[in-house]
């Protein structure tokens, strides 16, 4: 299947902006299941500057304002052609170990709530318990669009017992982690049944299981990811798989808009 993404991010400034520098993570993966077509990434009020691999194997693109800029528009565009291969990615590969994706980050630090999580998994495997567990932070952490802050932990959404994807994710790789499990981050594409438009990214998890490799987990819509799944960025949490993150000086006031569109050609 054959999927056609546009990405745009605007951010506007009440006073112009003196300097600003961003990462961009909107560039899928090529791998197995996925190849990338074309990408294309264009800014409007700024330059792109350089692109480089982080050690996620994230392509990273790095992009500047133009001084005094009151607003920047960053588009990114192309074609990904996808084979399902019902959630299995596959060997661990890249520059970062196994063993770091079973350490915690400020986002997925263990506490009483994703411990007393644990305690409910069941399973004779390590693919059943992690099923299981999904299945567990489903109903313990209802899915409420805009109830949570992209600055929340695990343990922020367990008490809350509502959010989004990010805090399914974060919730399941902290659980994960407290089992023992590699589990890392997924930021990237989902193609709805409902519509094209959305209004940002998707976010699932993926765990290291012996005998698959790494194994996606989608906990807000209870499956494991399919032909509709662009992987885009990996990383133990959402600050290293975030589309868009970086510092700037000057330009107050700012607001932004998100608008993602994917559709299959």
């Amino acid at each position: 299947m054959r999927l056609k993404i546009t990405h745009t991010t605007r951010y506007d400034f009440d006073t112009g902006v003196s300097y600003g520098l961003w990462q961009l993570r909107k560039f899928p993966k090529s791998f197995r299941a996925q190849k990338v077509l074309g990408w294309t990434t264009s800014v409007e009020g700024g330059r792109k500057e350089l692109q480089f691999e982080d050690f996620h194997r994230n392509t990273v693109e790095l992009l500047s304002s133009e001084p005094g800029s009151c607003a920047v528009t960053i588009r990114s565009e192309g074609e990904v052609e996808m084979t399902d291969t019902h959630g299995i990615v596959g060997p661990h590969e890249g520059f970062a170990p196994l063993w770091l994706f079973r350490r915690s980050s400020d986002q997925t630090r263990p506490g009483p709530g994703t411990r007393d999580l644990v305690k409910q998994v069941e399973g004779e495997t390590e693919i059943e318990r992690l099923h299981a567990l999904s299945a567990v932070i489903r109903d313990a952490v209802t899915y409420t669009s805009g109830a949570s802050e992209p600055t929340w932990s695990a343990e922020e959404a367990v008490a809350a017992g509502e959010g989004v994807c990010q805090d399914h994710t974060h919730v399941f790789l902290t659980c994960a982690r407290l089992m023992n499990i590699p589990a890392r981050y997924v930021s990237g594409y989902l193609m709805m049944n409902d519509r094209v438009s959305q209004d940002a990214m998707h976010a699932w998890a993926e765990a290291h299981v012996e005998g698959l490799g790494w194994v996606g987990f989608d906990i807000s819509n209870a499956i494991s990811p399919d032909m509709r799944y662009v992987r885009v960025a990996t990383g133990l949490d959402y600050a290293e798989a975030a589309p868009v993150s970086g510092m700037r000086y000057g330009g107050e006031g700012e607001s932004l808009t998100v608008s993602v569109e994917v559709a299959q050609q």
